[in-house]
């Protein structure tokens, strides 16, 4: 476990996150939820680097809360995701990338494409019909982002390392 990489999230306001959770508990197939509704910042780190991302962690988060946009319904192929859209959010993680530029993982270097998946692990069609379902009824919405935080990935479960709340 030293050496499981290390999560960088974004965790949204209360209202926000439980709306996502009740999605999660609703469209995920039973038992394939390891976590929790999340907004992956990055997705695997080495664990050598804990100590510089917390560093990182603890200076990024020496900002007011983030304005989030709830943008759209995406398709995901086997499920479903809200995009989200926060500038800010999409520059820190680009000055973060470029501080650890070589350390990241090919998924981490890429541009961040900011997102809740509400269903995975489905088959097509029924993911499909997730998309028109939650589609039909949607309508873009603001939400925050309060804290950014740090897990270590166990193999299925994540271990939640670290909070670093944004300011109020």
């Amino acid at each position: 476990m030293a050496d499981s990489p290390l999560i960088v999230t974004l965790l949204l306001d209360e209202p926000t996150q439980e709306r996502f959770e009740a999605e999660r508990r609703e469209l995920f197939p039973a038992g394939r939820t390891a976590v929790g509704a999340h907004v992956t910042l990055f997705h695997a780190l080495p664990a050598a680097l804990r100590p510089d991302v917390e560093d990182a962690l603890g200076s990024a988060a020496d900002r007011p809360r983030l304005p989030v946009a709830v943008e759209e319904v995406r398709p995901l192929g086997r499920g479903a995701a809200y995009r989200l859209g926060c500038p800010p959010l999409v520059d820190l993680h680009a000055g973060l990338q470029e501080r650890w530029h070589d350390h990241l993982t090919r998924q981490d270097a890429q541009p961040l494409s900011l997102h809740v998946t509400v269903q995975n692990k489905v088959d097509a069609d029924e993911a499909r019909a997730t998309v028109e379902r939650l589609r039909s009824g949607f309508e873009p919405w603001e939400c925050t982002g309060v804290a950014l935080e740090l897990w270590r990935y166990d193999g299925g479960p994540w271990t939640h390392l670290r909070r670093f709340d944004l300011r109020t």
